[in-house]
């Protein structure tokens, strides 16, 4: 089977957004806690013979780590068809993959026992955010988990001034208007949409460190994304950009999962 193009596959380096230049490069997990925190996250609740909604699947990584835990369904929801392709590459004909928004699955009311969603509340504005979670939980059966792994801020007391900074400096960086909440902020967005949380877990941000790419790529990913980066120097002064303002602000961004219930 050959793989479909990745999203944004006609933008140049500097306009494509920064996490679908990486995978362009060769990254496979582009999470922000990284591949240890997608699996804290499907093994936090009991995927086996639940009916799954995911939001947004990206490269498919988590649906196949959903996959195999022999759900009754798995169903993943994006609104760019080529995602779409890209997902239903990785996991073959174990589900189904659909074209709509997470604003407007089109599924059924309480059809979902799971719904999970990574690294996409991030990239919404509030109004969007505040949709996103009324519909996971419009989707979810009574009692359902919503699982989530996003970015967040640190501490929670953090100065307005600097949330903003941070904000502009991420959108700036990888072309998306990224706007990342504290943990007391997205526990209250839950909390507004009717979901009690009943873990939460926190990684570093550590998306372009050295460690964290070996760890997620292994030895031979990491030569592959290497070897791309050195052929293509557009894409290389971008991923160098990105990961300067990763470090930059270091001491106020963290990865977080949710385990979050459906009261």
């Amino acid at each position: 089977m050959t793989a479909s193009p990745l999203p944004q596959h006609d933008r140049d380096p500097e306009s494509v957004a920064g996490h679908w230049l990486l995978a362009r490069m060769g990254k496979k997990v582009l999470r922000p806690g990284g591949k240890e925190l997608s699996g804290w996250l499907v093994s936090a609740t009991t995927v086996t013979g639940k009916r799954v909604v995911e939001f947004a699947p990206g490269l498919g990584l988590t649906a196949t780590l959903l996959l195999d835990e022999s759900p009754a369904s798995y169903v993943g929801v994006d609104s760019d068809a080529d995602a779409v392709a890209v997902a239903r590459h990785a996991i073959g004909g174990r589900g189904e993959l659909v074209v709509a928004t997470a604003q407007e699955t089109g599924l059924e009311t309480a059809s979902a026992d799971i719904v999970v969603g990574e690294a996409m509340l991030t990239m919404q504005g509030d109004s969007a955010k505040r949709q996103i979670v009324a519909e996971a939980s419009r989707v979810l059966g009574t009692d359902g988990r919503y699982l989530v792994h996003e970015l967040c801020l640190v501490p929670d007391t953090l100065d307005d001034e600097i949330k903003t900074g941070i904000r502009k400096d991420l959108a700036r960086s990888i072309r998306v208007n990224a706007r990342p909440l504290t943990v007391a902020e997205w526990t209250h967005l839950f909390d507004e949409a009717g979901f009690e949380v009943e873990s939460t877990e926190l990684r570093p941000m550590a998306l372009l460190q050295p460690r964290r790419v070996l760890a997620d790529e292994g030895i031979v990913g990491v030569a592959r994304i290497v070897r791309n980066l050195l052929r293509d120097a557009d894409a290389r002064r971008r991923v160098l950009a990105m990961r300067r303002t990763f470090v930059a602000h270091d001491q106020h961004m963290s990865a977080v999962g949710f385990v979050l219930r459906k009261r």
